[in-house]
């Protein structure tokens, strides 16, 4: 009976400590939130404005021989154009106020240029004041809303189907992490907020909704909580200096270039807030896999003390980050792939191309996320496993029962 009384309040003990770090958390968010969160946007001039964008559908597709471009005396030589790609299109328009009618347009041409068949949902351009040696409509691309809303469905559905209610709140998780991302960090960043101060705070309320809504709570969800946040912590930190020792400015390409110049973003923080936001899609992943596994190991086992429980947590955390690792140089080589030929091409010496901003951000980016994420599983799996002992011994202990023989001596 007397370990009946003690399972209460050890339990509470542990639920209290974690409050007492995750509620002044959750309200420090919600402050910080309140305080960055971006004005109203102003309507932005549009780099093609006076364009109206249209739906239609290709009714024929009329091909004609393609007319070769001469060549550029000193320049490199480009491809030949796709035969695909050179005649005309009519096509009926789906909206606007000339829904109904038809049109005959020229198809896109030139390297890269996309093939039209009859019968595709297209997106069409209309210049309410054509200039002389253009006309109104201009064919400009695939209309993708349906494929999208397909694929979108399909994956709803595949998610609900194998998690059920888990799966819905997932779902519902996911939306919110859209919503903080699109309503808050992106509009933040343009606002001229600090970009790391935005994602910390942004990486902050998605983990604090996401993790307890789709994991529910409990206590093994609070403390993957926490070892997400003291990972991101570390994470950032280590990104910080790693930026500065290698002097990357996070200027690599003509986008970075134009949001600091145009919009005066600070590059490096932007930089730094990407590794943030992406290095929280993982944390989250590893540390609520090292809680439920110590929580899982406890209950299977509870005469498991706290070195059992992080030496057997620390076995498995091991193996998941063996191929997390893999996971994320794949994803970043395969984001880099086309940066990755042309460096190939040309047959730099590796020590140029390693040190090459583009290649070196990625390495600082894949190194920093990486030790992040090495930091997250000792500290998830020490947590999980201080509270799930305390949790464990506070339990009563299934009394053995006598042998029979032994009942009748």
């Amino acid at each position: 009976m007397g370990a009946n009384h003690t399972h209460v309040p050890t339990s509470r003990r542990a639920a209290l400590a974690a409050a007492a770090v995750l509620v002044p958390l959750a309200l420090a968010t919600v402050a910080a939130l309140v305080w960055l969160w971006p004005s109203p946007p102003k309507a932005p001039a549009a780099p093609d404005a006076g364009l109206a964008r249209y739906t239609a559908a290709v009714q024929a597709v009329t091909l004609t021989p393609c007319q070769e471009e001469p060549p550029i005396e000193g320049g490199p030589q480009l491809p030949p154009a796709d035969p695909a790609t050179c005649g005309d299109a009519v096509v009926k328009l789906t909206s606007g106020p000339n829904s109904g009618t038809e049109a005959k347009l020229q198809l896109p041409s030139g390297p890269g240029a996309q093939v039209f068949h009859p019968g595709d949902a297209v997106i069409v351009l209309y210049a309410p004041e054509p200039t002389l040696d253009a006309p109104p409509y201009r064919l400009s691309d695939h209309d993708r809303s349906t494929p999208l809303w397909l694929f979108g469905l399909a994956f709803a559905l595949a998610v609900i189907a194998f998690g059920r209610w888990r799966g819905l709140s997932a779902l519902f998780g996911l939306g919110i992490t859209f919503a903080i991302l699109l309503l808050f960090v992106l509009p933040g960043i343009l606002d001229g907020k600090p970009p790391l101060l935005v994602a910390i705070v942004g990486a902050s309320a998605i983990m604090l909704t996401v993790l307890f809504l789709t994991h529910g709570f409990t206590l093994a969800t609070a403390m993957a909580v926490l070892g997400t946040l003291t990972a991101l912590v570390v994470t950032g930190a280590l990104a910080y200096v790693s930026l500065d020792l290698a002097h990357l400015a996070g200027i690599t390409d003509e986008a970075a270039f134009n949001l600091g110049m145009s919009y005066h973003i600070d590059t490096q923080g932007l930089l730094l807030a990407s590794i943030i936001i992406g290095s929280l899609g993982v944390l989250d992943d590893v540390t609520v896999t090292q809680a439920v596994t110590v929580a899982e190991l406890a209950h299977a086992n509870p005469t498991y003390g706290f070195r059992r429980l992080y030496r057997a947590g620390g076995r498995v955390g091991r193996a998941h980050i063996a191929s997390v690792i893999n996971t994320i140089i794949l994803a970043y080589a395969g984001a880099s792939l086309p940066l990755l030929l042309l460096i190939s091409v040309g047959r730099e010496p590796l020590g140029q191309v390693l040190t090459n901003p583009v290649i070196a951000q990625e390495i600082v980016r894949s190194v920093v996320g990486t030790l992040g994420l090495i930091s997250a599983v000792p500290i998830t799996t020490a947590l999980a496993a201080l509270v799930a002992r305390r949790t464990t011994e506070a339990e009563p202990a299934p009394q053995a029962r006598r042998p029979r023989h032994a009942a009748h001596s």
